[in-house]
């Protein structure tokens, strides 16, 4: 099926000696392959290896293909030139992190236009912005909301919180858990907007705790989802 749509793109794996295959987030059929043959080597074409770096916001005109197969790119432009995104180290960490988290978060080959924009705005103010210390810790609670397990909040003075059930709880259960300081960190990103959450005032240790737990609660929630390789290159450059 032919689609002329802007797209995220997810990730990209090497294919033989020349080719590339890319996984898309695009706005008008979701999770999308597309075989890409001889990008690696063509200089005067219309499709670059530099439009297929990770998380890159694209336009694309492409044909799909049923699930399983993959489909082909015919034309893509880069729809934001990212301005510090690869460049800035701790901003490339966060930018490989996020690209293995939503690798493996975004699987449906259906439309989500809010998760979308989402993505978009979201990467466009990393971009964008020098205070990014926080940024994955909220992009993560954020995310959670379009995927279906943000956090529920009719507990306010609870001093737990359930990673199973997704719910705030004043004893601990049997499930895992977060408690003390992290579950304090956790409600002040909630509700919070990207331009507020440096006011969020957390040591190294701290969000290294919080980080974990938060991959812990996709683990719980996502089926497959494994912990991202790049937490360790995340670690350091923050560290």
């Amino acid at each position: 099926m032919p689609i002329h749509s802007k797209a995220i793109v997810l990730n990209s794996l090497k294919y033989g000696d020349n080719s590339l295959i890319a996984k898309l987030f695009t706005a008008e059929a979701g999770v999308q392959s597309f075989m890409l043959r001889g990008v690696l080597q063509s200089r005067r074409g219309k499709l670059k290896k530099a439009h297929f770096q990770p998380l890159t916001q694209l336009e694309i005109i492409a044909t799909t293909s049923p699930s399983g197969r993959l489909g082909y790119v015919r034309e893509a432009a880069i729809t934001y030139p990212y301005i510090s995104l690869h460049s800035d180290i701790r901003k490339s960490a966060i930018a490989m992190f996020l690209s293995e988290v939503l690798a493996q978060s975004l699987r449906e080959e259906e439309p989500n236009l809010p998760l979308f924009r989402y993505l978009e705005t979201a990467l466009q103010w990393l971009d964008q912005h020098g205070q990014v210390a926080n940024f994955h810790l909220a992009f993560l609670i954020g995310l959670s909301r379009y995927l279906g397990f943000y956090p529920a909040q009719d507990d306010p003075e609870a001093g737990f919180f359930d990673l199973a059930e997704g719910a705030f709880c004043r004893e601990p259960t049997l499930n895992p858990c977060m408690a003390g300081e992290e579950v304090a960190h956790f409600k002040a990103f909630l509700g919070t907007g990207f331009e507020a959450i440096h006011q969020v005032g957390m040591t190294q240790k701290q969000r290294r705790a919080l980080l974990g737990h938060l991959v812990q609660y996709y683990e719980v929630h996502l089926n497959g989802f494994r912990k991202p390789k790049s937490l360790a290159v995340l670690d350091e450059v923050f560290s």
